[in-house]
């Protein structure tokens, strides 16, 4: 089986808007240190320059790893496994064929119930339509090749 792989959100392979993340994302860092350096002996005094160095320096810190793709949410399909990041900061889930006990496949979400008694779920928004359906195609034909029972929850909008 080839390897699948599908993006949850917006299609974020524009090189140009990367190298603007990745240069305004420099530039707050940037400000961040400048702001520290220039008014080291200020922060002992006011703690709203903290703050604010604070914001300037995470929020640098994520328009970076934004543009050097590193926050692309997607679900990929590989022989045996699933791996879903769902989430822009945290890493990849790796879902084992073997430790799927069932599927539930509802209008805007799935969810994955593990052996170990956990579920996993994913929640589709409504402004990529075609790609969700995509996705629930390419779940359903995964389930049905590693023989895992999937049920198919329709809901009344």
């Amino acid at each position: 089986m080839e390897i699948k792989y599908f993006t949850l959100g917006g299609n974020e392979n524009n090189g140009f808007e990367k190298i603007i993340r990745i240069i305004f994302g420099t530039v707050c860092v940037a400000v961040a240190v400048f702001w520290l350096n220039f008014n080291i002996k200020a922060l002992k005094a006011d703690g709203t320059l903290w703050i604010t160095i604070v914001f300037l320096l995470g929020f640098g810190f994520y328009q970076i790893w934004s543009g050097l793709g590193k926050t692309t949410r997607f679900i990929e399909f590989g022989p045996d496994y699933i791996r879903l990041k769902k989430n822009t900061i945290f890493p990849a889930a790796i879902i084992r064929a073997d430790g799927i006990e069932k599927t539930e496949l509802y209008s805007f979400n799935i969810i994955f119930y593990l052996k170990t008694k956990k579920k996993i779920m994913l929640r589709f928004g409504a402004t990529f339509r075609e790609t969700n359906e995509k996705i629930k195609d390419e779940i359903i034909l995964y389930m049905e090749s590693n023989n895992i029972p999937v049920e198919i929850i329709e809901e009344k909008i």
